[in-house]
C-alpha cells in the first residue's frame, strides 16, 4: 500500500543570521518527540566547500540522525545565485529541488525546507524559496529576531509570502535572551498584531550550544505542540492561523527560555 505524502514546511527568516538552522533542528526534535517522522532539505548551501559540514550537519548534530537532501552548494558565503555565478557553477533549479523534497515527503510525515537568508533571496536568477514553496505545496514559517527592527522585517516578509499565494504558517523567535529588553518584550506582543500570525515558537538564545541530548529534551517545550501537530499531520489541511489564536505553549516558552539561559550562560 502506498504511503500518503507527508507535509512540507519551508523555514525562512526575515534576514540572515536569525537562527533558521537552530530553529530547523528544534522543529525536527519537537516533531520526533510528538511521534512524527521528519526530514530536512537544504536547496542551496553557501559558504562551505566539498566535504565540509554545512547547515544540515548542524541540524543532525543537534536533533540526531535525520534523512536529508542538499541540492547544491557553493564555496562563498553569498546569496546562492551570486555564489554560483562567481564560482562558475550551475545555479540550482526547481527541476532538482522539487524531486528532492517530494522524495523526502513520500517517506516522512513532515519535511522542513530550510531557505537561505530571507524569503526573496535568489536561489537562482529567477528562483526564490517562494517558488519552491509553490512547487511543493509548502507553507512557510518565518524566523524572526527578538529586538528592534523585527516588526518591520516580519511584516514585509509575511506580506511577500501572502502576495505570492503561499500560506504563512506562523512566526518563531529565533533567539530569546535571559533578560529581554523593552523592545523585545513589546515585540513579543506586537508581532502577531502587525503580521496577523501567531508566535508559535520561541528558541532560547544559546540553544545551539546545548549538548545534543539536552537540546532534544528541551526542544519540544520551545514549539507550540498543537501548531506542530496540525502542520505535521499528512491527512489534514490546517486552517490558516490567526494572531488571536491561543498559543499557551508558545507563551510558556518565553518563561521557560529565561531560566534556561541561566544554564546556558
Amino acid at each position: 500500500m502506498s504511503r500518503h505524502p507527508g507535509r512540507v514546511l519551508a523555514v525562512t527568516g526575515t534576514s540572515t543570521d536569525v537562527g533558521k538552522t537552530i530553529v530547523t533542528a528544534a522543529l525536527v526534535a519537537a516533531a520526533r518527540a510528538a511521534g512524527r517522522s521528519a526530514a530536512v532539505c537544504k536547496p542551496a548551501q553557501t559558504g562551505v566547500g566539498p566535504g565540509e559540514p554545512g547547515d544540515l550537519a548542524v541540524v543532525e548534530a543537534l536533533a540526531g540522525p535525520v534523512d536529508t537532501a542538499e541540492c547544491a552548494r557553493y564555496p562563498e558565503p553569498l546569496a546562492p545565485d551570486t555564489a554560483a555565478r562567481r564560482a562558475g557553477m550551475a545555479a540550482v533549479d526547481l527541476a532538482t529541488i522539487t524531486p528532492a523534497v517530494r522524495g523526502l515527503s513520500q517517506r516522512h510525515d513532515i519535511t522542513f525546507v530550510e531557505g537561505a537568508g530571507g524569503i526573496l533571496v535568489r536561489l537562482a536568477d529567477d528562483l526564490t524559496l517562494l517558488d519552491v514553496a509553490r512547487a511543493t505545496d509548502a507553507a512557510v514559517v518565518v524566523v524572526v529576531p527578538a529586538g528592534l527592527g523585527a516588526l518591520n522585517h516580519a511584516e514585509l516578509t509575511v506580506a511577500a509570502i501572502r502576495a505570492a499565494g503561499v500560506r504563512p504558517a506562523g512566526l518563531i523567535i529565533g533567539a530569546w535572551p535571559a533578560e529581554p529588553d523593552l523592545a523585545m518584550t513589546c515585540n513579543r506582543t506586537d508581532l502577531p498584531r502587525v503580521t496577523g500570525l501567531p508566535v508559535v515558537g520561541v528558541i532560547p538564545a544559546g540553544a545551539g550550544a546545548l549538548a545534543p541530548d539536552e537540546f532534544r529534551r528541551r526542544a519540544p517545550s520551545w514549539i507550540d505542540p498543537d501548531w506542530l501537530r496540525r502542520e505535521s499531520t499528512p491527512t489534514l489541511t490546517p486552517a490558516p492561523p490567526t494572531a488571536t489564536e491561543t498559543s499557551p505553549t508558545a507563551t510558556e516558552t518565553v518563561r521557560i527560555g529565561q531560566p534556561t539561559q541561566g544554564v546556558l550562560s
